[in-house]
């Protein structure tokens, strides 16, 4: 850990419909630590892109949206609400059709290094949580505990197909499933700051898992490493 910080910073990486945004929520309430979900980041950027009218390669429009982002997280409840300004788009950003685009603007160098900044910033001081696809590989290499939190397609597909039914969103399985693999397809092979497990991150696998067993687990992990520091 480092010196410079009495808590420490716990980055979780994974694909999506691995369950980070659940066990990220419930897993800084646990320890009583800050949240910062930083795959809202990169939605409220695309939707706000969407809203505009501005394409997805206009890099000086994107540009411009990331450096006025005003963005800011609310915790309530059990729920990491999101607002831009005092709009709350935490269900506006986690549709089908955002979440493709925030894939695709997320690979964009001038929104990955516009908001490179921003999130380093956030969770500089420690004792926070950050989830996403380069937390420890990319925005703090350096992070104290570092998480790759994945499952396999079929049971991500699953979980997501289940949570947009549950919105009311008519979508099949077999779109889901899809979905998934491209979205995998992006991440994993975009140039800049692709989806990797860091090396010295802990792989957990969540197929078959309650989120409860899920966090005893990486809880013990925070805790066990904060007791050495």
């Amino acid at each position: 850990m480092s010196k410079e910080r009495v808590r420490p910073i716990v980055a979780i990486d994974g694909p999506a419909g691995a369950g980070k945004s659940t066990i990220a929520l419930e897993l800084a309430a646990r320890l009583g630590f800050g949240l910062i979900d930083t795959g809202a980041i990169y939605r409220s950027v695309a939707l706000a892109a969407v809203r505009e009218g501005i394409a997805f390669n206009d890099d000086i429009g994107l540009a411009a949206i990331v450096a006025r982002l005003p963005i800011r997280f609310e915790t309530s409840g059990s729920k990491n609400r999101v607002f831009l300004g005092e709009d709350d788009v935490s269900e506006a950003i986690r549709t089908p059709e955002i979440s493709r685009a925030a894939s695709t603007v997320s690979a964009r160098p001038v929104v990955r290094s516009g908001l490179l900044g921003l999130q380093r910033r956030l969770g500089e001081g420690g004792g926070v949580v950050l989830e996403g696809r380069d937390i420890g590989t990319v925005v703090f290499p350096d992070a104290d505990v570092k998480i790759f939190l994945t499952a396999t397609e079929g049971e991500r597909a699953r979980r997501r197909f289940e949570e947009l039914r549950a919105k009311g969103v008519e979508i099949t399985l077999e779109e889901t499933l899809r979905e998934v693999k491209e979205r995998d397809h992006q991440d994993t092979t975009r140039s800049l700051a692709p989806l990797r497990r860091a090396a010295d991150a802990v792989e957990v696998i969540t197929d078959g898992l309650a989120p409860s067993e899920v966090i005893d687990r990486l809880a013990a992990l925070v805790v066990g490493l904060h007791s050495r520091a």
